[in-house]
């Protein structure tokens, strides 16, 4: 890499976060191809099934296997993921898959119809009486700060983390794309049997766009909160489903945009 600033100019490595395709296929059938950072691979196929509306839990997956592919160097690739969906469980309908190709920066692109993404949650944020302290919440971005050990020493990825009302990080998970940290989380939460994910705080490194909060309330997600901004739908998305969204949560203030209710003052 070659630096310039203003004492000059110089040669030096510099570490890049990594990004490759993954592929996901689903009984053998090709259903979305997304740009990920590598590693948490099954959380994210687990994460994207669950708030895609594919699956409600673990038992829905009977297994998940990298399929065999090389490059180059003749290693495996592990860019191919086969999940096999447990007897009974319905294939993804037409109307929700991507047009098998998302992008790191955005999930929603690739829909076949902005009306199919308004999925239907099988876990209610509204039936979550919940309640979290300012006091809680105004800790959340430095606690997953610090839980971004990639970003540490390549700047460019995305956290997300899920904490409990008393502010206990359960996990924390990075990705160049903000949708698949996302998803990992909820993988995690899925595999680790916690969905609905009842009395927990998603917290999230850069703006709530309208995908994260689907993918919140489709894990049952009552309150998420962002250090940037939110956009005008996620605001509607958020109301529509009774959850709490919180935005440009930074130091010791923040704005409260839904779900005002459970925010303690």
């Amino acid at each position: 890499m070659l630096r310039l600033s203003h004492q000059g100019e110089r040669h030096r490595p510099d570490a890049l976060a990594a990004e490759e395709p993954l592929e996901l296929r689903i009984d053998g059938k090709a259903v979305a191809v997304t740009m990920r950072t590598p590693g948490n691979d099954v959380e994210l196929a687990h994460g994207f099934l669950l708030t895609e509306g594919v699956i409600g839990d673990r038992e829905d997956i009977s297994a998940a296997r990298y399929c065999a592919g090389t490059g180059p160097d003749g290693r495996n690739t592990y860019n191919v993921l086969e999940i096999s969906l447990s007897p009974g469980v319905a294939p993804p309908d037409v109307g929700v898959e991507r047009n098998f190709y998302t992008t790191s920066s955005c999930g929603v692109c690739g829909k076949a119809a902005l009306d199919a993404v308004k999925l239907r949650t099988r876990y209610a944020p509204a039936d979550d009486d919940c309640a979290v302290s300012v006091e809680v919440l105004t800790t959340l971005p430095d606690k997953l700060r610090a839980a971004q050990k990639v970003f540490d020493s390549t700047g460019g990825l995305h956290g997300a983390g899920l904490f409990t009302t008393d502010g206990e990080l359960l996990v924390a998970r990075e990705d160049v794309g903000r949708h698949n940290a996302v998803d990992k989380v909820m993988g995690w939460a899925v595999q680790s049997g916690l969905v609905p994910l009842r009395g927990c705080v998603l917290m999230v490194s850069g703006r709530a766009s309208f995908e994260l909060v689907q993918k919140a309330a489709m894990a049952g997600v009552p309150v998420l909160a962002a250090v940037s901004a939110p956009s005008s739908l996620a605001a509607e998305l958020s109301d529509e489903q009774g959850m709490t969204l919180i935005g440009f949560l930074r130091g010791d203030s923040m704005n409260v945009y839904t779900g005002a209710q459970r925010v303690l003052r």
